[in-house]
């Protein structure tokens, strides 16, 4: 593969001393499919806070936003292929990374976005509701994709959703022509899904849960779909691959005892995923209102 072949990505979110959440999964799991990745912390924390206390070390707002003035202006920024985005430490590094995704389309209007919408999940939001909101306001609108869970998703719509018909209708409604929806209603019994829309799809893909998992799996999930995205892979092989990529990495490392996702010692699950996931298509909403 020529250099850069893969596409260069710029990954926006939270830095883990110790770890494999936030930019330290998405950032790995890029490096190792291939891309050459340009990594910008929103916030730094010794681990995970779910683990303990843990000490947050932040940016003020006009050094975020002198950085990001820098990225835009880099002499280098046309390799650039794509940008992915996390968790925010605060509103105002949302509307900044806005901006650079704005200047970036600017140069180059192909540029594919990825907003993972990192705000809470089944126990309610777990940042303010300022930043939640800019990422709602500012965010979303510029997406190629988006990654919620579906609380995050229901949160974004106002709206509870506890069917896949809901789920998809939601989708539809927010805007970007992508949508990937994690933590989506099973239709095996003790599965887990993720519920995929386009305009031309709506996909489930669904594998065994497996209880208090380790955190990162939806920074990895962003990462690995759109790895599989920028190489030009149609969108049910990449939903199939990313997926079993991300239940073979949780289920190794639960066998292991892990309180971390593994993933240097399983880096060949991200290339190369044997785990078994059952694809179904679903009945698009598009379909639905013509019947």
């Amino acid at each position: 593969m020529s250099e850069n072949a893969a596409g260069t990505v710029i990954v926006i979110s939270s830095h883990v001393v110790r770890g494999s959440v936030g930019n330290r999964a998405a950032v790995f799991a890029l490096e190792t499919l291939g891309h050459q990745v340009w990594a910008l912390p929103t916030i730094v924390l010794p681990w995970h806070p779910g683990h303990g206390r843990s000490t947050r070390l932040t940016f003020t707002e006009s050094d975020f936003e002198a950085a990001i003035d820098d990225l835009i202006r880099a002499p280098w920024i046309g390799e650039v292929k794509a940008v992915l985005s996390g968790y925010f430490g605060n509103a105002a590094q949302a509307r900044s990374v806005a901006r650079l995704v704005t200047a970036l389309r600017e140069r180059k209007p192909d540029l594919l976005y990825v907003c993972d919408p990192v705000m809470g999940d089944l126990g309610g939001l777990y940042v303010p509701q300022t930043t939640a909101e800019a990422i709602r306001d500012y965010l979303i609108p510029l997406a190629s994709l988006a990654t919620p869970n579906r609380y995050e998703l229901a949160w974004l719509v106002g709206a509870p959703l506890e069917d896949n018909t809901a789920i998809m209708d939601a989708a539809l409604s927010l805007g970007p022509s992508r949508m990937l929806v994690t933590s989506a209603v099973p239709m095996m019994a003790g599965g887990t899904g993720n519920l995929y829309l386009s305009g031309r799809h709506a996909l489930l893909a669904e594998h065994r849960l497996i209880d208090k998992p380790p955190n990162g799996l939806g920074d990895l999930l962003a990462a690995l779909f759109l790895s599989r995205l920028l190489s030009g892979m149609e969108d049910e092989k990449a939903l199939q691959l990313a997926t079993a990529s991300v239940y073979e990495v949780l289920a190794r490392a639960v066998k292991r005892g892990s309180d971390e996702l593994t993933l240097a010692s399983d880096s060949s699950s991200l290339a190369s995923p044997m785990a078994m996931v059952q694809m179904r298509r679903l009945m698009h909403p598009a379909q639905r209102r013509k019947g």
